[in-house]
């Protein structure tokens, strides 16, 4: 492989898959490989992840902000190419791509805190072109190092499907002994359940309709998993939790319905986590937070690149285990079915990843 300028020489296209909003159409196409800015690096793809999110835009669920591009914000690789002013990376690292880009115009990205603190990096990848491709630019300061230890492929689940409920776990302030709830069990509500478990929540308890995904649940660290359209549910909480109730209810499906469920059975003071991209909260921007009667209501998007940084470091040192967290691995070419997967819940699954 030549390189040039400390870069490797790109080939002039590659393969991705492009969504164009207005005609419905995903394709798989060649178009021109990207190159980078001054600040940008170019990953040459390993792995990238099918996020519900995408789903939601391909399917018209939410509008994305262009008509044409290549989705995907959830991946790892190895850097191919820099920019002139960049110096942390080198051709060759093995690097996660955090699922975000900064706005480069707000105060955190101002005064050079852009890489955890702009509000933009916790957007999603919904006005760029994504990562569903041979290759991928972001900025520099979206990037986190992979040890050798970690396969680039548990990095991809790491970007979206873990980091997301780390960072929920953050905003909620979850603190050992605390009891929890997680409603809604498919790849971030059952990491979520792994992460609390690590953080020392007790009771932890897992809600979602389906059997398999309650049963996975236990294996990953829920000590009650129940079905949210059992009748006594409310009473089974309150002796679950010794008549306390939730100190946090992480709420995955944002819908009336697990809304009422987590107030109905939140202990005084407790608090309220929405979580994720959901059309009931779509309102009121990536984070809120309300207070009633001394509970608090909050929303989460995203995370912080420190919050990936951290989540490296847990399964690099060992005390988080993603070994079972890769469902199923497709290339490229038959993103349509993983698609259709991801609609049907096809095997339960945790996460699906695209191989260019």
């Amino acid at each position: 492989m030549a390189v040039t300028d400390g870069n490797v020489v790109l080939p002039a296209a590659m393969q991705a898959v492009r969504f164009d909003s207005a005609a419905g159409t995903l394709t798989l196409d060649e178009v021109p490989t990207p190159t980078p800015d001054v600040d940008e690096v170019v990953v040459k793809v390993a792995a990238t992840g099918i996020c519900k999110s995408d789903l939601y835009r391909i399917d018209g669920v939410v509008q994305p902000r262009m008509q044409v591009y290549t989705p995907g914000h959830e991946a790892a690789g190895v850097v191919a190419a820099v920019g002139a002013r960049v110096e942390c990376w080198a051709v060759g690292d093995r690097v996660v791509m955090a699922a975000g880009r900064q706005c480069g115009e707000c105060a955190a990205c101002r005064i050079g805190a852009g890489s955890d603190g702009c509000t933009d990096l916790r957007m999603m990848a919904i006005h760029y072109d994504g990562a569903w491709a041979e290759y991928a630019v972001t900025s520099a300061t979206s990037l986190v190092a992979v040890p050798d230890s970690i396969p680039l492929e548990q990095a991809t689940v790491m970007s979206g499907a873990v980091s997301t409920p780390f960072g929920a776990i953050d905003t909620a302030a979850l603190r050992p002994a605390e009891a929890v709830g997680v409603w809604g069990l498919g790849g971030l509500g059952t990491h979520l359940v792994q992460l609390a478990r690590l953080c020392g929540a007790s009771p932890i308890i897992a809600l979602d309709v389906r059997p398999a995904a309650r049963e996975l649940a236990l294996k990953r660290g829920a000590d009650v998993a129940l079905d949210p359209a059992n009748t006594r549910l409310v009473s089974y909480i309150k002796a679950i939790t010794k008549g306390r109730n939730l100190d946090v209810a992480f709420d995955f499906v944002s819908n009336a319905r697990s809304f009422d469920q987590a107030r109905a059975v939140l202990g005084d003071r407790g608090r309220l986590v929405m979580v994720g991209t959901s059309l009931d909260v779509a309102e009121t921007g990536p984070e809120f937070t309300l207070i009633r009667n001394k509970q608090t209501i909050l929303a989460h998007t995203g995370y912080h690149v420190k919050h990936l940084e951290d989540v490296v470091e847990l399964v690099e040192r060992g005390r988080l285990d993603l070994s079972a967290s890769v469902s199923s691995i497709l290339p490229l070419a038959r993103v349509a079915e993983g698609l259709q997967r991801m609609r049907e819940y096809d095997g339960n699954l945790l996460r699906l990843l695209l191989r260019p």
